[in-house]
């Protein structure tokens, strides 16, 4: 009877294991088993495909696509490739259903933004992207897909073969402004000067900079460049506003030079020049007395004062030697000097006199 039992067992546990491995969900218990029976699929492709320049935005899409549902949030592995700036400036995906061959499918699709910084051939190798998705069991397989690798061809155009720099986007523009008239500015006066780079298809970090005009008797103090960067629906604006504060210190005519900027137009492939004007103003007044630095009557004072009382014990300590015993001249001279010495330390200032030294002697 038991040999029976355990015959009946061993058949039993024999054939769950034949109907494990032959069950179409189990083979699908990971990743790879998923792609190789036609149930996950991954993608990539480029846009444009062709007439990028550098500095252009290319959108580089990851299409990832099972017949179950993804069951955890996905991951991308942001690859370093030489001369490319590669962003992920959006944190979900553009989802969708689709039908294919009858079959259903669930679809996430992810963009890059790349940025060449250099003509020449370029490739991304295959992205690593963390996916979890239902097996088709009822259970959850995760792991990491790889993208099929894309090549593109990076070209500078001859319109752009003799420029420095430029900004390749669908849309550009330069706003310069003041935050008051200039028409009656004084000795004494301030105003500010707010400049503003906004572009589409960029990152407010490429946009071009704006440096102070540096002209004597009109002193500059910049602020910090304040960046923005947005996306809505998929496109992508950027701003970078300047702000550079003025006083006139000295009367005079003043002009604050026009600056150029080129605009590659990545829709019409042509080039643009967009320009600030010169902007011209004169300040009214007199020349400002100079000033006095801070302490120097007192110096002067001081200087005065301790002349006296060197020449007062000069002639004190003449006649003390010629009267006073050698022991009371030794211990009197002893005490001078202490007395000197104190009065030397206590003179000194706290802190140095310059506190900026090789600055204008009127800071």
């Amino acid at each position: 009877m038991m040999h029976k039992e355990a015959t009946g067992q061993a058949l039993f546990h024999a054939l769950a294991i034949i109907i494990f491995f032959l069950s179409p969900h189990t083979t699908a218990n990971t990743l790879k088993a998923m792609e190789d029976s036609g149930h996950l699929r991954i993608n990539s492709y480029i846009e444009p495909a062709r007439t990028i320049v550098p500095g252009q935005r290319i959108a580089l899409t990851l299409e990832i696509a099972t017949t179950t549902w993804f069951t955890a949030g996905t991951k991308i592995v942001i690859p370093e490739v030489h001369n490319l700036i590669i962003l992920q400036t959006e944190q979900f995906a553009a989802n969708a259903t689709e039908t294919r061959d009858g079959q259903t499918w669930v679809i996430q699709r992810w963009t890059l933004d790349v940025y060449p910084q250099h003509a020449g051939n370029f490739s991304i190798e295959s992205i690593a992207v963390q996916v979890q998705v239902n097996s088709g069991d009822g259970s959850n397989t995760k792991g990491s897909l790889f993208s099929p690798p894309v090549t593109f061809l990076v070209t500078l155009p001859e319109a752009l073969s003799e420029a420095d720099s430029w900004t390749a986007a669908p849309a550009f523009r330069v706003i310069q402004r003041f935050d008051r008239d200039l028409k009656k500015l004084a000795v004494g006066d301030a105003f500010q000067q707010i400049i503003t780079f906004e572009a589409a298809d960029v990152r407010a970090m490429m946009l071009p900079n704006y440096v102070a005009e540096l002209l004597p008797g009109l002193a500059a103090y910049p602020a910090p460049p304040e960046l923005d960067n947005s996306v809505n629906r998929g496109q992508i604006r950027a701003e970078r506003r300047i702000q550079i504060s003025y006083i006139a210190e000295q009367p005079g005519a003043y002009v604050l030079a026009g600056r150029d900027y080129l605009w590659w137009d990545t829709t019409r492939q042509a080039l643009s020049l967009l320009s600030i004007p010169p902007t011209g103003f004169t300040v009214a007044g007199t020349n400002p007395a100079r000033k006095t630095r801070p302490g120097g009557t007192l110096t002067v004072m001081s200087i005065a004062i301790g002349a006296l009382v060197l020449a007062f014990t000069f002639l004190a300590l003449r006649l003390a030697k010629s009267s006073l015993p050698a022991s009371a001249w030794r211990a009197l001279r002893a005490a001078i000097t202490r007395a000197t010495q104190q009065w030397s330390e206590w003179r000194k200032p706290a802190l140095g006199t310059r506190l900026n030294p090789g600055g204008s002697d009127e800071d």
